[in-house]
């Protein structure tokens, strides 16, 4: 059943991806080639006598693309011009572009509004829900039911507190907590060692939770919330990523996202559905980046192409996203060996 939902997950969001590119560039008169879903070997493919375009299900569900008249360095002439994509406007080939990005967020939204309605809408509010007396963090003052305020002077948020315990793992973290009189104090919380099978560990010594409400507006509420602290976590992990307080290892491929819809769809149906929202925020948010290879580093070519008033020449263009492809499959290969190393930890 893992694998199962894993495929269903997978490739629910990468269809909303692509349908999102797709359904733009056929709005936009653009000729597509195929739309495809999965990589690797052809395992079902189909054509409509109606339409030009070859729709294809591949055998590896981890990715999946359309594939455009006028995207390659090479002109294809037996597509007419005005149906290829360098022929349209600016508008048209930036809106193709940006809809596969606004597509995953749209459907992480309504994934989460799901959620609020079906669980409950947690509120943004974080209180702590138990403590262990023995650790500092009793020690400093923290009791049940204060809420968490800040953490290393950043507002809070479920996602927020666990990055900061991550990212500051056997450091010292400020907090800045409100008591059940409204008072804010601020202290630094000291992380408690734990040695776990020959290995230290750290640990704060409390666990979080949040008040729920019920009802349509504070489930879409929470969705618009939730994906806005999802975005800012990740803005904050790519941060951390370049300035040395995360590695590379700490980054989850394909092979850790199956383990986590292992574990989630033992917690029940609602637990992958939210799982299926943020990865499709991830997905959203990665291919924003103005990186090669990704829907990002095309749209700052044509945003440079704007300011300079030409297009940036093809090849080089071409050139950049074959180089950052490659990057990103060696990325790919490190970080899938590593969520197998954490398997067999």
């Amino acid at each position: 059943m893992t694998i199962i939902y894993f495929i269903l997950i997978l490739g629910g969001i990468v269809f909303i991806h692509e349908f999102g590119h797709f359904i733009f560039a056929k709005k936009s008169g653009v000729y597509v080639y195929e739309f495809s879903i999965g990589m690797g070997p052809q395992i079902i493919k189909w054509k409509s006598k109606k339409d030009e375009t070859m729709y294809s299900i591949r055998l590896f569900p981890i990715g999946g693309f359309v594939q455009m008249a006028g995207e390659e360095v090479e002109v294809d002439e037996n597509i007419p011009k005005e149906k290829r994509m360098q022929s349209k406007t600016w508008l048209q080939r930036f809106s193709i572009m940006i809809a596969g990005i606004a597509f995953n967020f749209l459907l992480a939204l309504v994934l989460l509004f799901i959620v609020g309605l079906v669980n409950g809408a947690p509120t943004k509010q974080t209180y702590i829900a138990s403590i262990d007396e023995s650790s500092s963090a009793y020690k400093a003052g923290l009791r049940n039911g204060y809420e968490i305020i800040k953490i290393n002077n950043k507002d809070n948020n479920r996602e927020m507190f666990n990055l900061e315990l991550i990212a500051n793992s056997g450091k010292n973290v400020d907090i800045v907590y409100k008591d059940l009189e409204g008072k804010e104090t601020k202290i630094t919380l000291k992380a408690d060692a734990v040695e776990n099978d020959g290995q230290t560990k750290y640990k704060y010594g409390f666990g979080l939770r949040n008040n729920t409400e019920n009802g349509i507006l504070a489930s879409i509420k929470y969705a618009f919330t939730k994906t806005i602290e999802l975005i800012q976590y990740m803005v904050y992990v790519i941060w951390y990523l370049i300035t040395g307080k995360l590695s590379l290892t700490n980054l989850s491929g394909p092979v850790g996202i199956f383990t986590l819809v292992g574990e989630s769809a033992q917690a029940g149906l609602i637990n992958l559905v939210y799982l299926m929202a943020i990865i499709s925020i991830n997905v959203g948010f990665i291919n924003f980046l103005p990186l090669p290879a990704f829907d990002g580093g095309r749209i700052l070519f044509l945003i440079i192409e704007k300011i300079k008033g030409s297009p940036v020449n093809p090849k080089i263009e071409n050139t950049i996203h074959t180089v950052g492809l490659v990057l990103l499959m060696i990325l790919m290969v490190f970080i899938t060996y590593n969520d197998i190393l954490r398997i067999f930890k």
